[in-house]
């Protein structure tokens, strides 16, 4: 005879091991997933055209960033509001298109500190052929930039165009921008001619207001004596020789009103960690028994217990339980006089008072038990009538034996 063929063990595909490293590995990459989509918008602020400091655009000034850089100290951005707390020079460039109480917070938390608002020009629309560019289709309205300048000052745009072909700089002559944008001031830091200003000092605040763009914005740097010029520009607004920020807070940065953040940030964060713990938790417990299986029951059970408990079910949601007690004294009656010997035809009272004198220890202990069964209406007071006449009968039993 042939020996029997030795059983081969079944082998896993993947060792736990494996498995576990697997789930780790995808959880983490759902959790940085999560953070990346979550803090994505605050780094990638628009870039792609219109006045901002990332656009590389006619009317942005990404040109005027990389110049700073190449020239001194390259400057920081501004994202929130911690930022906007630093004594550093701020350039806040306006687009039509930015959030005004963001430009509100900015006035309120910069009245001390130095900073340069930029005011828009030019409506422009992106370049679907090339990204980055954009196209310049008209000026922009001066009620559109008037509402832009009195949430700062009270004051508007010049009308009429200005006759001087060239502006003073620092000492610095340079052509003046095309359908140049002005104020009337005083005492102008950069003059477009008499009572005219192109560049202004509030009196009140260290608030600086650059009325055209075209001075320092992309278009303007491809001059080299307007990029020289918009360096001496910024110098000059930093005597001290400290660095520039440029805000982004005016553009969508930093914006705090989303439910994703809420859930990963102070205060909110204690519960999102206090949940995944115990998600951890649930799942370690999950990756092992803890004792047998857990034996499916019957719906219907049996046995008597199984029939008295649903006897009781029933009649509680039938709500007849309040009438048990009487029925349950005339049975305990009954069996009381069948296990003792009563005499037989005997009912009622008669019943009664024949099985009060079984009792030579209390007066009438069995008519008492009865009536306290018979009066009950809670299940507390029928459990306890039910256990006293149980006692008095197993008693009177065994005095009998």
């Amino acid at each position: 005879m042939s020996a029997p063929a030795a059983e081969v063990p079944s082998q896993e595909p993947f060792s736990r091991r494996t498995l576990f490293w697997g789930i780790f590995a995808s959880l983490l990459a759902a959790a940085g997933f999560f953070l990346l989509s979550t803090y994505a918008p605050d780094f990638r602020t628009p870039g792609n055209g219109g006045p901002t400091p990332l656009s590389k655009g006619g009317s942005g000034y990404a040109g005027l960033v990389e110049w700073l850089k190449l020239t001194g100290e390259p400057p920081s951005m501004a994202r929130n509001e911690d930022d906007l707390a630093s004594d550093k020079l701020l350039i806040v460039t306006i687009s039509p298109a930015s959030d005004p109480e963001a430009l509100t917070r900015i006035l309120d938390l910069r009245k001390d500190l130095s900073t340069l608002f930029v005011l828009p020009k030019w409506q422009t629309f992106p370049l679907l052929e090339h990204e980055g560019w954009e196209t310049k289709v008209e000026r922009l309205p001066d009620t559109v930039v008037n509402e832009w300048l009195g949430r700062i000052t009270k004051a508007k745009l010049g009308v009429g165009q200005s006759t001087v072909e060239k502006l003073d700089i620092e000492g610095r002559l340079v052509a003046a921008p095309e359908d140049m944008q002005w104020v009337a001031e005083e005492h102008p830091l950069i003059a477009a001619g008499n009572g005219k200003a192109v560049l202004t000092e509030l009196a009140d605040k260290p608030f600086y207001i650059l009325t055209d763009p075209d001075l320092i914005n992309n278009a303007a740097l491809k001059d080299p004596d307007k990029a020289a010029a918009a360096r001496d520009l910024i110098a000059f607004l930093t005597p001290d020789e400290g660095t520039v920020m440029f805000d982004l807070t005016l553009h969508g940065a930093g914006r705090k009103y989303d439910l994703a953040k809420l859930l990963v940030e102070p205060p909110f964060l204690a519960l999102t960690l206090t949940i995944l713990a115990a998600s951890a938790l649930a799942f370690l417990h999950g990756l092992g028994r803890f004792g047998p299986p857990r034996a499916e029951e019957r719906a219907i059970a049996f046995g008597k217990r199984a029939l008295v408990d649903t006897t009781a079910m029933l009649l509680r949601r039938a709500g007849r339980l309040e009438e048990l007690g009487d029925r349950y004294g005339a049975l305990a009656r009954a069996r009381a006089a069948a296990l003792l010997g009563a005499p037989h035809g005997l009912q009622g009272e008669a019943l009664d008072h024949w099985l009060d004198s079984r009792d030579k220890d209390e007066a009438g202990g069995f008519t008492v038990r009865l009536q306290a069964a018979n009066n009950a209406r809670t299940l507390a007071q029928m459990h306890e009538a039910a256990e006293r006449l149980h006692d008095w009968t197993s008693r009177r039993l065994s005095e009998r034996r």
